[in-house]
Formats: C-alpha cells, structure tokens, sequence
C-alpha cells in the first residue's frame, strides 16, 4: 500500500465515529476498572457531542479560517471587478453504482458545487473548469473518475461544455497542480474558486501555491439546520460535519493532505 493509499485510511481512525470508539474499546478492555470506566465515558460523551450539529457548527467557527459567500445579487460584478477568468469546481465524491441511472452519479457534496459552480459561471458568463479524478480513498477499486462524471452531467442537466477537465487527480493538492497546468495553457491565472466553505481554506492555500490567484466562491456552509434544542441531539448529519471540519483542521497542518 503506498503512502497516498494509506493516508485515508490512517484519517478514518483518528477522525470520528472510529476515534470515539476506539476509546471506548480501550475502556472495556481497561483492567484497572476506575480508568477504563473513565475511558468509556469520555468516548460515549464525544461520540454524543460530535454527533450533535451544534457542535459541528461551533468546531467549523472556532478551527477554521472563516469565507464569506459571494453575495447572489453582486456575484458577477465581484469576480469581474477581481478580473477573474474562469470558475473552478472542485469534486467532492462519486457514486460508483447507481442502479436507478445506471450510471455513475455524483455524491451530494460534487452535485452541490457544480450547480453553484454552472451558476455562478451562468452570471459572470465566465468559462467552467472541474477538477477531480479518483481519489486515494477509492484508489485500486472500479470507481471512475469525477472529472468523466462531471462532463456529462453538465452537459445533460446543464446543458454547458467544460472547458477543462481535470480527471487524474487523487486529492486537493493535485487538483491544484494539475489545473495550474492546463489553465496556463490558455493564460488563466485569476480564478474563482468553488468547493464547500470547510474545505476552502485548504483549497484556496493549495492554489495559492501552484500560482493562482483566488477568489473564494464557497458554498455548503456548515451551519443551524433545526431548532436548538434538536442542535443537541445526535444526528447523522451532525457526526458527518463534524468528521469534515475536524479532517480540514488537520489537513490545513499536513503538507499535500
């Protein structure tokens, strides 16, 4: 298994619901009893409380660095005045098997970005690019790549053309990379730039780094989804935010992650 291949696997342990869980094996198998019950309590408090999408919201404010979305009404004008020359949509996941399409669908979270992302290109009247391939997570299985994907799907529901497509890259990193290299062919250096607003701050280093200069285009914000009381109470929504925020806040301290 290569170091890439690996990295997944290694995040799913120290991320929830595996982390919790795990300190509360420990705790059972614990001889002393004082310690192991302390040990089983404190996993069933933290997999309760990271499961709640208060504590999801409150993580993503308090880890992250905060963006702000591009106000709807004055989104063109902000990314013409910022002389931004395409839109970048990064993927978020692919469904293999979908027997209702028979086709490979694209996850909740690839499907979210790309509607913002033909939207936003739809107002500025800007070119659309998408970068995403096979991920490590589905490195060596039969998944096919986003970047396929997502060019027939936005030419069927969209009815747009990408004009670029990146469709070998594994994580953000070489999404980055791989863009810088086909957009400088064709001069574009200012982008905006659309994934969710936890995964932004990452994304927009990774650019950065290869060269671009970014606008921000966040969507998928994490954030209230029902009365407070129901905040508290553990969700599956609420467990799945809080793996998200916590892996960007430890990606955003790992080089290439």
């Amino acid at each position: 298994m290569s170091p890439g291949e690996l990295k997944p696997v290694l995040t799913a342990l120290v991320m929830p619901p595996a982390a919790p869980l795990l300190l509360l094996g420990l705790g059972l198998l614990w001889r002393k009893r004082a310690l192991g019950g302390l040990l089983c309590l404190l996993g069933l408090a933290s997999l309760w409380l990271l499961s709640c999408n208060a504590v999801a919201v409150w993580l993503a404010q308090t880890l992250l660095p905060q963006t702000s979305a591009l106000p709807p009404a004055t989104a063109a004008a902000a990314l013409h005045a910022r002389q931004v020359q395409a839109v970048v949509v990064l993927g978020g996941g692919v469904r293999p098997s979908s027997p209702e399409y028979a086709t490979p669908q694209p996850t909740a979270d690839t499907a979210g970005r790309l509607r913002y992302g033909v939207w936003l290109a739809r107002q500025a009247k800007l070119p659309l690019a998408f970068a995403g391939g096979v991920g490590w997570a589905n490195s060596g299985t039969a998944a096919p790549s986003e970047g396929a994907m997502a060019r027939a799907l936005v030419s069927q529901d969209y009815g747009l053309v990408l004009r670029w497509v990146d469709d070998r890259s594994r994580d953000t990193a070489e999404n980055a990379a791989n863009m810088q290299a086909l957009l400088a062919q064709d001069g574009v250096q200012r982008i905006a730039l659309v994934t969710h607003a936890w995964h932004m701050p990452r994304a927009q280093q990774a650019f950065e780094r290869a060269g671009f200069t970014v606008t921000p285009a966040p969507t998928g914000f994490t954030l209230p989804q029902q009365r407070k009381l129901l905040e508290w109470l553990p969700t599956g929504y609420g467990l799945l935010a809080s793996r998200e925020v916590l892996r960007e806040w430890l990606g955003l301290r790992m080089v290439g992650y």
